[in-house]
């Protein structure tokens, strides 16, 4: 939490870590706005990059690098990341 205070201000990344273990924490914390099992097209992605800092491409090229993201044919799809299960799935009953 104390490194995403330092990078992250009202929602939007100042500036993208230079040190790797501080850019992982930033890295996982952008692969929360991509919804695991979709495909996104590079558009999409940028859009998506771009709601948070104006280098689309560096943090497009990081999530790809340190496995938050994969890519294939020009889409992109999350391969990493922490993942928080909704709680209804936690207690469901098994069918």
């Amino acid at each position: 939490a104390r490194v995403l205070r330092a990078f992250v201000r009202d929602g939007r990344l100042v500036s993208i870590p230079s040190v790797h273990s501080k850019r992982l924490v930033v890295l996982d914390w952008l692969s929360q706005r991509f919804e695991p099992g979709r495909r996104y097209s590079e558009q999409m992605v940028n859009l998506i990059l771009a709601q948070v800092h104006p280098d689309t491409a560096a943090l497009r090229r990081y999530l790809v690098d340190d496995d938050f993201l994969s890519r294939a044919g020009g889409e992109y799809w999350r391969t990493g990341g922490s993942y928080e299960p909704e709680p209804d799935a936690l207690f469901a009953p098994d069918a």
